[in-house]
């Protein structure tokens, strides 16, 4: 009996043993392994302080300015630290924690005009704070827990009493429409993810090189994880909980960080220079884009190129009886309406054709006179052979055929310099040469290859030129994108220009214009053409281009007709009103972006593929879709 005591003895003593020890043992070995990495990791962070110094200088920063000159930035964009507040008020309250959080709160909570209310208070205390011009910046950047935390009360009072309905706050709306503009903070976490991750650049910047601390590793892993969640999601509501998570980490790295480095000073420098060197880049991006657009521009696209190759193959297997287009006899018939298109695009000149003939009342009278260059020539001519234009008649000529232009055609055109050959091609300035071109002809309308014809234009030559030479709609409205003005491309510092043109004098556009041959040749402007093309090649007088050669020979000569005859900008300008467009009688396409091109603009094209035929069979062996 005794020795079975002494063994329950024994056992319980043994059990209080093992109860007693086994957490002592287990609770030093646990202390054992943490306080070396923790011992480490203080020792390598506080090494990286005396770096601080000698990081700021090596910024690639602007010069830093005097800390007294500076004003104190506002305090809840440059506090770092991460507070978890505790408070008795309802959860989400406790859970905002910057302004977008306060404005998610009140749109779940608040009708609008609450979160008007609330957002001018937050506004105004932050302008307070911010506007204290004598806080020192390093004050400012070293605020305690204490004082955020009183601010914070502050405002979760004030969205108490909002909800209360208690709050007093006067709300001054001068204007309606400033009521609709009432600010309202979105995505909340992806532009704060956004703005950490300038943070976390901005301090790698400051640590020593091949520094090798904790603090710049996990600022390395924090912006990777960052970067890849932003990569992932767009918008608050496809963050997934991991994202909100790496979130929570930054602003803990980034916490300690600031710790680490507190000079607010480096800190501005830095941003500084990041902000000019980001500038930079955009400038040298947008340059490279507009370079990029313009090349595209110039260029032909590999469809349309396949559609000539393929055209002229078969133009050239045609008989000589074959290759004529028929009512040539109406070609120099004064009682019918003429109309003239310089162009070296099959497609483009289909559609100039294909909606003048579909807008027509009287298509039978309608007779086109198409000029291309000697490379396209035989493709419009067989496009024009497959394709009649109904009852209209269409000529096609060659550049080539005009022996005359040779001499006449001034050889300093060519030495203009340009990037873009357009400027200089013979084609472009063969619109000075429309009494030579047609000799027979009284009028004629020129239109261009960018251009879609939506409505009849026979009224056009019932129309009173009092005796002007052109007629043109007008570019000098001010109130509209398309605003030209001489000295935009017309150079009045010469003596010889100011003293012969008046700078304020309202400019017209070509594209649609309806020329009086007649006056033309009775006041022999092709003199007036060749003098200041002459003139040019000796000196600066214009930027490169037919525009400004057509405001100084035609200037006193232009009769400005109604807008509505032709609508432009549709070519560089997305702001064009859709009812403009619709009333118009022509819209033009001038600019970079040309309807066939890919870069055109989307909204337009539809204008322009509804008189293309992309069922052809020639389009679509060339692939040329819609």
């Amino acid at each position: 009996m005794k020795h079975f005591r002494r063994c329950v003895r024994s056992l319980l003593l043994l059990l209080l043993c093992v109860s007693v020890l086994i957490p002592i043992i287990f609770v030093t070995i646990k202390l054992k392994h943490l306080s070396p990495i923790g011992r480490k990791e203080f020792v390598e962070d506080l090494s990286a302080i005396k770096y601080r110094t000698d990081a700021a200088l090596r910024l690639n920063a602007i010069e830093q300015e005097a800390r007294e000159d500076l004003k104190g930035p506002k305090q809840v964009i440059y506090e770092d630290r991460v507070v978890n507040y505790s408070s008795n008020e309802d959860s989400e309250t406790q859970e905002s924690e910057n302004d977008g959080d306060i404005t998610d709160l009140l749109e779940r909570n608040e009708t609008n005009h609450e979160r008007e209310e609330a957002q001018q208070f937050h506004q105004r205390e932050v302008s307070s704070m911010a506007g204290e011009k004598e806080q020192s910046l390093q004050t400012t950047v070293e605020l305690d827990h204490n004082a955020h935390s009183r601010y914070r009360r502050m405002i979760d009072k004030k969205i108490k009493e909002v909800k209360d309905g208690h709050s007093n706050q006067t709300r001054v709306w001068p204007d309606h429409s400033l009521r609709s503009q009432s600010y309202k903070v979105t995505d909340v976490n992806i532009t704060k993810m956004k703005d950490l991750m300038i943070r976390a650049k901005v301090y790698l910047n400051f640590a020593p090189p091949d520094s090798k601390s904790r603090l710049v590793k996990d600022l390395k892993q924090r912006i990777r994880e960052v970067g890849r969640a932003l990569s992932q999601a767009t918008k608050d509501s496809r963050l997934s909980e991991s994202s909100v998570q790496k979130l929570e980490k930054m602003e803990a790295t980034l916490s300690k960080a600031s710790l680490v480095y507190p000079d607010c000073s480096a800190m501005v420098s830095k941003l500084r220079a990041m902000t000019q060197n980001t500038e930079e880049l955009v400038r040298a991006q947008k340059n490279q884009a507009t370079y990029l657009v313009h090349l595209a521009g110039r260029t032909t696209p590999k469809g349309l190129h396949c559609l000539s190759m393929r055209l002229t193959a078969d133009y050239f297997t045609l008989q000589p009886e074959e290759r004529q287009l028929p009512n040539q006899e109406k070609f120099q018939d004064a009682e019918l309406y003429h109309y003239a298109v310089f162009s070296d695009n099959v497609l483009a000149c289909a559609v100039v054709v294909n909606s003048t003939i579909s807008a027509a009342v009287e298509s039978e009278k309608i007779v086109f006179h198409v000029v291309a260059d000697s490379l396209n020539f035989p493709a419009i001519s067989m496009w024009f052979l497959l394709n009649p234009p109904g009852k209209a008649t269409i000529q096609i000529q060659s550049i080539e055929d005009f022996e005359w232009l040779s001499s006449k055609y001034n050889i300093t055109l060519k030495k203009q310099s340009s990037s873009d050959p357009r400027y200089g091609s013979e084609l472009n300035h063969l619109r000075f040469y429309l009494p030579d071109v047609f000799p027979t002809l009284d009028k004629i309308v020129l239109l261009d290859h960018d251009v879609v014809v939506q409505g009849d234009l026979t009224e056009l030559w019932s129309v009173n030129m009092k005796g002007k030479v052109n007629g043109a709609v007008e570019t000098c409205n001010e109130s509209e994108a398309l605003l030209r003005q001489m000295d935009m491309l017309i150079n009045f510092s010469d003596p010889l220009v100011a003293k012969s043109f008046n700078v304020n004098a309202c400019t017209w556009a070509f594209g649609m214009n309806l020329f009086d041959l007649q006056k033309w040749r009775q006041k022999h402007l092709n003199s007036v053409y060749h003098k200041y093309l002459q003139l040019g090649n000796e000196r600066s007088l214009w930027q490169a281009g037919s525009l400004p050669l057509g405001w100084i020979t035609f200037y006193n000569q232009t009769m400005a007709l109604d807008r509505r005859w032709h609508v432009l900008g549709l070519g560089y300008d997305s702001a064009v009103r859709r009812a403009d467009i619709e009333q118009a009688a022509v819209i033009h396409y001038d600019g970079v972006t040309k309807p066939w091109l890919d870069i055109a603009i989307r909204r337009y094209k539809g204008y322009w593929t509804k008189y293309v035929k992309y069922d052809h069979p020639y389009l679509q062996q060339c692939n040329i879709q819609e």
